[in-house]
């Protein structure tokens, strides 16, 4: 993987192409709380095909209140385009809100999967 243009741009400081690389990688933990019609909707099916698309590990589960909770780590630009994902959701989806917290990954995980 080499850094893009806009990349080295954004981070024209770091002192070799290998640290941009390497801080455009760092891998973060996601925990998203997903609000609106989302159960019911494929919402767990569709986020893990798009979270195995990305590359991600973790996992998506139902809660008793009706929000669906992700935990994911992986890339940063890969979890990005994971709260993107969730935003929309599936076609029968309706979302309201979606609350994001980012933490260090734990490394526990080994794929993505449905709770």
């Amino acid at each position: 993987m080499s850094c893009a243009p806009i990349l080295r741009q954004r981070w024209a400081r770091a002192s070799t192409p290998d640290r941009c690389c390497a801080v455009a990688e760092e891998k973060r933990q996601l925990h998203a709380i997903v609000h609106g019609r989302v159960q019911g909707v494929s919402f767990r099916y569709y986020t893990l095909l798009r979270a195995q698309e990305l590359g991600l590990v973790g996992w998506v589960r139902n809660l008793p209140d009706r929000t669906v909770e992700v935990l994911a780590e992986g890339p940063r630009p890969a979890l990005d385009q994971l709260v993107s994902f969730l935003w929309s959701g599936p076609p029968a989806a309706r979302v309201t809100d979606v609350q994001v917290t980012w933490h260090a990954p734990s490394g526990q995980f080994e794929r993505f999967e449905i709770r």
